[in-house]
């Protein structure tokens, strides 16, 4: 009897011992469980882990329940998932992972519901997790809104529509003959829109690269615009005014003193000439006048009209 006695009471001390560990096992508390929400997003064959809470939108997305447990505990534990999207969708599985996208931007509140099954007999625990997650637009288009044939010496304006979600640091530079220029920067601006507005004066005429730069908290974009300058019109017209008024001022240079000695001669004639008009009748008693010019000395004098005719007496 007493041998007896002696295995019941070790048969009691090691269900005892069983019931204590089971229920000291530290699955049955998910509160001192670590673990945290990361999220992936698939953009052709290249894969972006996004940390920060930040997503694309339209974007395949990946959402992963991470475990901290170094110490195997909870390898044989069973786990059901319950994940609150935050637009209104709902899914369920067993699986740490999610897959799904938004389809707009916005701001969302994700939340993740963690049940686990420690053993057979023990209640289903249960854990909440939530991250909030900004949804942006990536930049996929810049556009040059405005003609791309420009006019040298005048101050030029550009549009760009950037699309993407704001804000947007965009980073530009002119390039002259669309000769690359490794010492040379950058312009660094910070869009709260979608339009990107520069005023630029060029200072020689032909074909001109502008490079640009974009990005915002989840993608990036560089693109490269030709532009072409030519001669302006305004130019053209002062040069052909220009040489109107030097041919007009050639021409009446040249007018000048062309007719100067002519006047010089006449006044010549007319200061050492001196006509005589003389009056001749014939026997019809038809009478004319006669010029004759002739030089007179200085100090001489002539009689300006000869009259030859018959006398009468008094």
């Amino acid at each position: 009897m007493d041998r007896q006695n002696v295995a019941w009471i070790l048969m009691l001390l090691l269900l005892l011992i069983l019931g204590v560990a089971e229920t000291t096992d530290p699955l049955t508390d998910l509160e001192n469980i670590a673990g945290k929400l990361v999220f992936y997003q698939m953009e052709g064959n290249a894969t972006f882990v996004r940390d920060t809470g930040e997503l694309a939108s339209d974007v395949p997305t990946e959402t992963m329940f991470e475990l901290f447990d170094p110490q195997k505990n909870f390898s044989t534990a069973k786990f059901t998932y319950t994940w609150d999207l935050g637009n209104g969708e709902v899914i369920q599985g067993t699986e740490p992972v999610v897959r799904y996208h938004y389809p707009e931007s916005g701001n969302y509140t994700l939340r993740l519901k963690v049940g686990v099954n420690v053993t057979k007999y023990a209640p289903l625990l249960t854990d909440f997790y939530s991250m909030d997650v900004q949804v942006l637009d990536a930049i996929k288009n810049i556009e040059l809104r405005g003609p791309s044939d420009y006019e040298v010496s005048q101050n030029t304006s550009m549009a760009f529509h950037v699309d993407g979600s704001p804000p947007i640091w965009v980073c530009w530079r002119f390039l002259t003959n669309c000769i690359p220029d490794m010492s040379a920067g950058c312009t660094l601006t910070m869009l709260y829109e979608n339009t990107l507005r520069l005023n630029h004066t060029f200072t020689s005429t032909g074909v001109h690269c502008l490079d640009i730069s974009v990005r915002n908290d989840i993608s990036k974009l560089q693109s490269s615009f030709s532009i072409y300058v030519k001669r302006s019109n305004n130019t053209h017209m002062f040069f052909i005014l220009s040489c109107a008024a030097v041919l007009v001022a050639t021409f009446s240079f040249i007018t000048v003193i062309a007719c100067r000695p002519l006047h010089h001669n006449k006044s010549q004639i007319a200061a050492s000439s001196n006509a005589v008009f003389l009056k001749n009748q014939d026997s019809d008693y038809q009478s004319s006048i006669l010029f004759n010019f002739s030089k007179v000395e200085r100090g001489e004098k002539e009689p300006l009209l000869l009259q030859y005719g018959s006398q009468y007496s008094s």
